[in-house]
């Protein structure tokens, strides 16, 4: 049978990673390695100042205090018997589109996995409403796992998977979107006087390019955007080689 590692950036206990568990039983052995709380914003962040401490709390079930990337490091070089067939991270509980993979630490997690060269897939549902169900983006999960195990995927790219609420059945492989918000601050002040900030997002009054994740939501589809561990930008690399000569010449005069 097959293994999947699960793991998120919303807790062992969140509802999303639950339902999760539940689409793979009697398709792959599953074996959650999950922060002990939330850990949302953190990225590929990594624990390097203090112990990362491991609860066991049932059969293949680990809660990590430590970050969804410190999840995925233990489980692989510490807790499992053999390296996974497949990491999935999610199901978040919240949209993680456009600029937001770079902070998201669901999507974190899966490049993590991607990085030991495992096929990984974060997955999300794009809703922060309350009592939301989850039983749609496990099943495209479960769909999305089939497929992978059978085909895999290309090494060291991973699947960033966002499910809209309401879901109209639809499914597009789209690019990443550029940002459609702007970073906002609501400033306060603490009971010392201190000043402290809440950080916030505003969305952008502009037009989303028809290809991307945002448009896919918006129109009621699945958004599946593969994304590569390389950001090399290949043009600028042959563009702007030159000047390595020039700054070369800048510590000879």
């Amino acid at each position: 049978m097959r293994h999947i590692l699960l793991t998120n950036d919303d807790g062992y206990q969140a509802e999303g990673i639950r339902a999760l568990a539940a689409a793979f039983e009697g398709f792959a052995t599953v074996s959650i390695v999950a922060p002990s709380r939330e850990q949302s914003g953190t990225a590929q962040s990594l624990t390097l100042r203090q112990p990362i401490v491991c609860n066991q709390i049932g059969e293949r079930e680990w809660a990590i205090d430590g970050t969804p990337a410190d999840c995925v490091i233990v489980a692989l070089h510490k807790l499992l018997p053999e390296k996974p067939d497949m990491v999935i991270s999610g199901i978040n509980h919240g949209a993680n589109l456009g600029e937001n993979v770079y902070y998201s630490g669901t999507v974190g997690a899966a490049r993590e996995g991607a990085l030991h060269h495992i096929p990984s897939v974060a997955m999300s549902l794009c809703s922060k409403k309350d009592k939301v169900k989850f039983e749609n983006s496990a099943r495209v999960a479960r769909a999305a796992a089939e497929i992978i195990l059978k085909e895999g995927l290309p090494d060291q790219v991973l699947l960033n998977v966002n499910v809209p609420e309401p879901w109209r059945g639809g499914v597009k492989f789209t690019r990443q979107s550029q940002k459609i918000t702007r970073n906002q601050l609501t400033e306060g002040k603490d009971p010392r006087g201190r000043s402290y900030f809440w950080l916030f997002e505003q969305k952008i009054d502009r037009d989303i390019e028809p290809d991307t994740d945002y448009a896919a939501i918006f129109g009621g589809s699945v958004s599946i955007t593969p994304l590569h561990l390389d950001p090399t930008h290949t043009e600028s690399l042959n563009h702007l080689s030159h000047w390595a000569k020039r700054i070369e010449a800048a510590f000879k005069k």
